[in-house]
């Protein structure tokens, strides 16, 4: 292994904090990580990194060194993707990282048709409903949903956010229909929370075609980190829910389920879907699959006709 590999490695593990994971990211197993960085620290002749069974910290060598190791990778990026730009079609690898359901439902189908497409090109998708370090895990470029945070990264937008709150027949044949957002919250909800993000709250005006918009806070008893089986549990009548309309993966009648309160407004919370990636990572194969992510969601997104007349409703 090349010494510029073996760095690589190190900066590898001090981003993961440990052995483990920066093993796992490069599918090596521990010993022949740990090998790899003795083998750097042997060649250039000192230590980088104290170690004790459970943790490690940089040494005072391993600090200037890691900040040289930043540069050159940054580097060697840059040239590569100089010479990326220059090919008349995408080529090489390009490592995707999205939320579960939004991978399995709206990117993959488009990863079979870029792959058909560009037949050299190797892809990774990775599925997580918790945030990851793009730059930390190597990602080329991340799928996110929600309010983004200010960051150094390139963000261009896929969709907008389309919320709605849902119900099933005979969730109202034995609640009733709730004409306002406080009779709503009186009534069984379902949570969704992946243990980091708990979504039991939403914001609507509390009259319709208009008025105060406030915040209003869901009961209920079910939570759920899977999107699929959130739609599944208010399909059973376990209670409503208020959903991103990407969550739905065919026509609302079709599911058996209706929209409530569809005349009272219900706020976006300034949220969408974006694909982001780092500055380095601008290359021909990144652009190319945002484009044919967006060709495939359309504008407006398919789900919005997911249900019907949802241009006139929640205004």
């Amino acid at each position: 292994m090349s010494i510029t590999q073996q760095l690589k490695l190190f900066v590898d593990v001090v981003q993961q904090g440990s052995f483990a994971k920066a093993a796992s990211l490069n599918n090596m197993d521990n010993s022949s990580l740990s090998k790899q960085i003795k083998k750097l620290e042997q060649h250039l002749g000192v230590q980088l990194l104290n170690r004790s069974t459970r943790s490690f910290s940089l040494t005072s060598a391993g600090e200037d060194i890691l900040a040289e190791a930043y540069q050159l990778i940054d580097t060697l990026d840059n040239i590569k993707n100089i010479a990326d730009s220059y090919q008349s079609e995408p080529k090489g690898v390009i490592r995707i990282v999205s939320a579960m359901f939004l991978g399995q439902q709206y990117i993959q189908p488009v990863v079979t048709r870029f792959m058909r497409k560009y037949p050299d090109v190797q892809v990774v998708l990775h599925l997580d409903d918790r945030r990851t370090d793009i730059i930390a895990d190597h990602y080329d470029v991340a799928i996110r949903m929600g309010k983004l945070d200010d960051s150094n990264l390139i963000v261009r937008k896929i969709a907008n956010s389309n919320f709605a709150v849902i119900a099933s027949n005979s969730f109202i044949d034995t609640h009733g229909k709730p004409t306002t957002p406080e009779a709503l919250i009186n009534l069984p909800a379902i949570i969704y929370n992946n243990g980091t993000v708990c979504l039991d709250t939403f914001k609507m005006s509390t009259e319709p075609n208009g008025g105060e918009l406030r915040s209003f806070k869901m009961q209920g008893n079910y939570k759920v980190s899977d999107v699929r089986t959130l739609i599944a549990a208010v399909r059973d009548g376990l209670g409503y829910a208020v959903i991103d309309l990407f969550n739905l993966e065919k026509p609302i009648d079709e599911l058996g389920l209706v929209p409530l309160l569809t005349d009272h407004t219900l706020s976006t919370l300034d949220k969408g879907i974006y694909a982001l990636y780092p500055h380095r990572k601008q290359t021909l194969l990144v652009s190319e699959f945002i484009n044919e992510l967006k060709l495939a969601i359309g504008e407006p997104a398919i789900w919005e006709s997911y249900i019907p007349d949802y241009h006139l409703m929640y205004k």
